[in-house]
């Protein structure tokens, strides 16, 4: 025989379910997710290009070079692979960038200072083009390896000698985009979404006094509390799996999809318990939601101090680079939640309803 109030509690979770259909924002946020999710394949390559506009190659860019120190910047272009045309003054450099013949130009003059010659360049690149970005990018490496070897040439000169800069890797920033910003996107705005959505609820429950019609059912204020976290809690792990599903069907790889889930419900529990807290402390969907963002934007920050990023966490899971200490840290979240959600029920159950 089922509990009366197991099956209340089942009830007002529905009744919420229900009601997030006749909220546009939330509606709207699921959906953009949605889109991302189905069509990452090729949006990963645009969002890309704004997270590292280098990773997209639009073809080699023509770059003129003039000045009396322009063979470094010769030597410095090549190395970076970026075409140089030569001129003999910046008047005829600048009237090829005029008509379109380069992409840039770069004027290179030097001086003679005191601890030797200071080499100045001035840049001009276009202002209003839908190549901008790409050419500043690549005109900012050929500077930068300029300023590279113009170190190492002077090395002898410093008092200690420079740091050894790491070799550069060859790997595809479409893979750490793809898993350290777009995996963890998707799988924690569900959980930030869910503890927006309850602070919403049990406010407005408040607020028009509908509360007090839904304990005449007979319900106790933890029963109507539960039924809400609960549709909440469970809502973010199912958009979590139906993104991880289209993702996979976009071609990227997702590892331990279980313990994924996990991770995404524990933390949904911990943003909905936080909502309840600052709902029923409140009373007032203003001063909670606004306290409510502050502390989610706290609680991600200060994850920074714990020994793994809950991010590093779902990227490692994802890509099968787990370790004991990212199992652990699943188990230790998870089990944070669950304490944290107990606690909080103790709390509701000694609430006074009419207190509030």
């Amino acid at each position: 025989m089922r509990d009366p109030r197991s099956w209340s509690r089942v009830t007002i979770g529905k009744r919420e379910l229900s009601a997030l259909s006749r909220e546009k924002t939330i509606v709207l946020a699921i959906l953009i997710q949605l889109f991302i999710a189905a069509f990452s394949s090729f949006l990963v390559v645009g969002l890309t290009s704004l997270y590292d506009p280098g990773a997209v190659e639009e073809g080699e860019i023509e770059v003129g070079v003039t000045g009396e120190q322009q063979n470094r910047l010769v030597e410095a272009a090549q190395t970076e692979g970026v075409g140089t045309v030569r001129f003999q003054g910046r008047a005829d450099a600048t009237a090829a960038f005029e008509d379109g013949d380069i992409d840039a130009v770069l004027v290179a003059t030097g001086e003679q200072a005191e601890q030797g010659r200071v080499i100045q360049v001035d840049a001009i690149v276009p202002s209003e083009d839908l190549r901008t970005t790409l050419i500043v990018v690549q005109v900012r490496s050929v500077l930068t390896e300029l300023e590279r070897t113009e170190r190492l040439a002077r090395s002898e000169f410093l008092e200690q000698p420079p740091v050894a800069v790491p070799s550069s890797t060859d790997g595809s920033p479409f893979f750490g985009f793809t898993y350290t910003i777009l995996l963890p996107l998707l799988l924690f705005l569900p959980a930030f979404i869910s503890g927006s959505i309850v602070v919403d609820s049990i406010t407005e429950e408040i607020e028009r006094g509908t509360l007090e019609l839904l304990r005449a059912a007979p319900l106790s204020l933890t029963d109507i509390v539960d039924g809400k976290a609960g549709a909440m809690i469970l809502l973010a792990p199912l958009q979590a799996m139906l993104w991880l599903g289209l993702l996979r069907l976009n071609g990227i790889g997702i590892n331990h999809a279980l313990p994924l889930l996990v991770v995404v419900t524990a933390i949904a529990t911990i943003t909905v318990v936080l909502g309840i807290v600052l709902a029923l402390v409140t009373a007032r969907r203003r001063q909670a939601q606004l306290l409510y963002s502050i502390l989610a934007l706290l609680l991600f920050g200060t994850a920074a101090l714990l020994p793994e990023h809950p991010a590093s966490t779902i990227a490692l899971l994802a890509v099968d680079s787990t370790t004991p200490g990212t199992f652990a840290h699943v188990a230790g979240i998870t089990v944070f939640a669950v304490v944290v959600l107990a606690v909080v029920r103790r709390y509701v159950t000694g609430l006074d309803p009419e207190s509030l």
